[in-house]
């Protein structure tokens, strides 16, 4: 439940940041009459991003087991590239955001209702199917349905409520560093999912080394116990590891926080030049 609550806050507040910035652009510059539009390519995503995650698992169910080793296996190493490539960028265009969406709401009244639809219908269902696939894959990380649904219920209502009280002006915080913090929690709980989607692949046969055992701490951390099912809850952790899901682990994890962590660089100040101007001689 705590890493699909992080999930669905994390994701479920860059969709309502952006929402709250599309609304609050068209009410500052006299423009209520075009929120309709908006709101419309919002809905279409939400429905468009619940049933993507209802086509995910309805999919799952009716295949094989090899088959849904094979599709779980998959779908969780594209949500491990989705989530970091989301990560980065964030990471990148946090202090711009507001900037960024504001051209393209521009340039989208400048089109037609139609490009108003599209924009947001983008904006949002980018948000909205990247946080399907990565809590269905971290569903199927857990082996569990209630309590990571209901994790990620509760982090989407969270950012709902905190969208508002951003669009209100009563909350204000340093988004990057927000997004910082949960991108780096994120980072471990996507290469959790990395080694589980390695694991899936292994037992559909497609990847080898199923019995090569890398570490056995199942009679320390049993699979069963409270602080068990919390480690595989919130970073899936898993007491019987492959080396090859040892590997994936480190092969994903170490490179992505150095990248992750290093410091941003600024655009230098560009240089200011002093012209001497000669006096013509006599």
């Amino acid at each position: 439940m705590i890493a699909n609550y992080l999930i669905g806050l994390r994701e479920g507040l860059e969709a309502a940041l952006v929402v709250s910035i599309l609304v609050a652009y068209l009410v500052k510059s006299n423009r209520r009459d075009r929120l309709g539009p908006v709101w419309i390519g919002i809905g279409v995503a939400v429905v468009l991003s619940l049933g993507f995650g209802a086509l995910l698992t309805f999919t799952s169910s009716q295949l094989s087991f090899q088959a849904q080793e094979t599709f779980g296996g998959i779908l969780s190493i594209i949500a491990v590239g989705f989530v970091t490539w989301m990560v980065f960028w964030m990471r990148r265009t946090a202090r711009s955001l507001k900037a960024e969406l504001g051209g393209r709401l521009d340039a989208a009244l400048a089109m037609g209702t139609g490009a108003l639809v599209l924009t947001a219908f983008l904006a949002v269902g980018r948000e909205g199917l990247e946080t399907a696939l990565f809590i269905w894959s971290a569903v199927e990380a857990t082996g569990q349905n209630t309590q990571p649904v209901a994790g990620a219920a509760l982090g989407l209502g969270t950012a709902v409520v905190l969208g508002h009280l951003f669009y209100r002006g009563a909350l204000r915080i340093n988004l990057a560093t927000f997004f910082r913090w949960t991108g780096a929690i994120l980072i471990v709980v996507a290469a959790g999912v990395l080694s589980h989607g390695v694991h899936d692949l292994q037992e559909a046969g497609i990847l080898p080394g199923l019995n090569t055992v890398a570490f056995d701490v199942s009679g320390a951390v049993p699979p069963d116990s409270w602080y068990g099912t919390l480690l595989r809850g919130t970073v899936n952790f898993t007491p019987v590891t492959t080396w090859l899901q040892a590997i994936a682990w480190l092969a994903y994890i170490m490179p992505v926080f150095v990248l992750f962590l290093r410091p941003t660089r600024r655009p230098a100040p560009a240089a200011t030049t002093s012209l001497v101007t000669a006096s013509p001689a006599r």
